[in-house]
Formats: structure tokens, C-alpha cells, sequence
């Protein structure tokens, strides 16, 4: 029996399409060139093909999500959120830190996220819901339009995913359900509207009751995602430092990095993304995970 061939990490990406798939992404730019729908700068065959990866290639799947989310985006107008004026930002960072900083050895933007740390009821005083949504829909926008063009020039190759840390330390059940509202309509934005954005996700500093909440929030992701996640207890570190250079991880999460300022490295916005830091941003690492690891959403 011959071996088997290792899959290709960037099967589905351009430069890697097979004939049936180079098949799908030209009928799909067709379909929406005869209906009048086709914006080439912003239809690109890297957009089209996430949407094509996230539904297999199959193209009227493909079609029935690429409609929706263009209708969600007219609905939102989501074309005037990329740079959403969000004044409460700093007072929201101290109650619900998320944020972006540097880059891991692919060239992937991090985006940290504490949830533990989340204070619902101060919260909602200085924000709603509703703008946290637009927020996070403009954070979106922005890591399409401006993280992943900035990292990509710098290391050299495209680059289209997110390497994610998702910690809970000191998270209670209580935090969790009051924030689900708020995370499940986050992750159907991430699933339905931004498909194959995660690379790679690390859930850290993952509590024994966790295993509960995860029940919970499975069924909100599809098997795609799911795969993508790696859930660790309190001995994360070796795992992050695998894939984020010391000096680009936060000292808080076993790394180097201590951005000056104010914030630290939660505000500094450090990365490709802004010029001064675009210097200390890894460079890209093995050609075996060069690129977009197609993820997810």
C-alpha cells in the first residue's frame, strides 16, 4: 500500500488549487460578474476563497453564504464601521481587556482576549451590547483591510489568519452567562460573515468547570473550528512560546514583551500594523506553515 501524501497545508489557498477547485472559484467570479454583484476591489480571489474553503468548494453552498453575508453588510453598513469611533475604548479595555499585539512566527496577528477579567456590570456602564458588536464588526474590517496587508508586507508571504488567546483565568460560570449573549453573536459574526480568519486558537489557563461552558458553546461552531482550537490548563506557556516569539508575547503570558505606556502592551497596538514597531515583528518561520493556515471561523 503507498504511503499516504501529507496534506497540504495551504490546499484551497491560491497556488494550491486543484483543477476542481480553480473550477469553482472562476464559476463563482462569473456568477457574480453576470448578476452585477462583482467589485474587484473588494472581491478579490483571496476573499472568494474563503468563502469557497468554508462551504468545501462547493459552490452553491458558497452562494447561499456569500449572499447573506453581503445582505448582512448593507443591512450594518458594514463598508462605514472600519474605522468605528469608539471613545469608551479605554474604559472598556479595563473590564473586558481585548486587543491586538505583534505577530507569532508565521506572521499572524495575536489578538488576546481576557476574559476572566471581564467586569459585566461595569461593563455595560460605560458601553451596550450593541456597540460592542460594531466594534468588534470594525476589528474585523480593520484586520482585513490593515493587519493582514501590513503583516503579509512584512514577512514577506500572504498572510490571512489570526493566532488567538483566548484566557480564562478566574473566569466564573456566573461571568460566562452573562456575557453569552454577547459571544454567541460574536462567533456567528466570525463563522458566518469572516470565514477562515482563524489559524490557530489557544484557549489557556481553561478551568475544571470548563468543560461545561465548552458543551455550551460547541454547538455554536461548526466541526471546522472546532478542530482549530487548543484548550490548556495553567502550563500554557511552552505551547505559546512554540508559536509567538518571546519578545513579541506579553511578559504576562510568559513572554518578554513590555510594551511602554500607559496600557502596556493591551493599548500599544503594537505590530506591522503600526510603523514604529514593524521592526520587532517576527519574520516569517518554516515554509511548512507558511501562510494562511486556513482557519476559521
Amino acid at each position: 500500500m503507498p504511503p499516504t501524501q501529507p496534506r497540504d497545508p495551504l490546499a484551497g489557498h491560491l497556488g494550491h488549487l486543484t483543477v476542481p477547485e480553480q473550477h469553482a472559484l472562476d464559476k463563482f467570479k462569473k456568477e457574480l460578474q453576470e448578476e452585477g454583484s462583482f467589485v474587484a476591489d473588494k472581491h478579490d480571489d483571496a476573499t472568494l476563497l474563503r468563502f469557497l474553503r468554508a462551504r468545501k468548494f462547493d459552490l452553491p453552498k458558497t452562494k447561499l453564504m456569500w449572499d447573506a453575508s453581503e445582505k448582512w453588510r448593507k443591512e450594518e453598513a458594514v463598508d462605514q464601521l472600519l474605522h468605528f469611533d469608539f471613545p469608551e475604548g479605554p474604559e472598556v479595555m479595563k473590564y473586558y481587556p481585548q486587543y491586538y499585539h505583534k505577530t507569532d512566527k508565521d506572521g499572524r496577528p495575536v489578538y488576546i482576549e481576557q476574559l476572566g477579567k471581564l467586569d459585566i456590570v461595569a461593563l455595560y456602564k460605560v458601553t451596550t451590547q450593541e456597540r460592542l458588536v460594531k466594534r468588534l464588526v470594525s476589528q474585523y474590517e480593520q484586520f482585513l483591510h490593515e493587519r493582514l496587508p501590513a503583516t503579509s508586507k512584512v514577512v514577506g508571504h500572504p498572510v490571512e489568519t489570526s493566532c488567538t488567546i483566548l484566557d480564562l483565568g478566574g473566569v466564573s460560570l456566573m461571568q460566562f452567562y452573562k456575557v453569552s449573549d454577547y459571544v454567541q453573536k460574536a462567533s456567528n459574526i466570525g463563522q458566518n460573515y469572516y470565514p477562515e480568519c482563524m489559524g490557530k486558537f489557544y484557549i489557556i489557563n481553561a478551568p475544571w468547570m470548563f468543560s461545561s461552558v465548552w458543551n455550551l458553546i460547541k454547538p455554536w461552531l461548526d466541526e471546522v473550528t472546532v478542530a482549530k482550537i487548543e484548550i490548556i490548563g495553567k502550563d500554557y506557556k511552552p505551547q505559546l512560546l512554540q508559536q509567538i516569539p518571546k519578545e513579541n508575547l506579553p511578559k504576562e503570558f510568559g513572554g518578554e514583551c513590555q510594551c511602554s505606556g500607559a496600557g502596556g502592551c493591551q493599548t500599544s497596538n503594537a505590530g506591522p500594523w503600526s510603523a514604529p514597531t514593524a521592526a520587532s515583528t517576527a519574520p516569517a518561520a518554516a515554509p511548512s506553515e507558511q501562510q494562511p493556515l486556513s482557519p476559521p471561523s
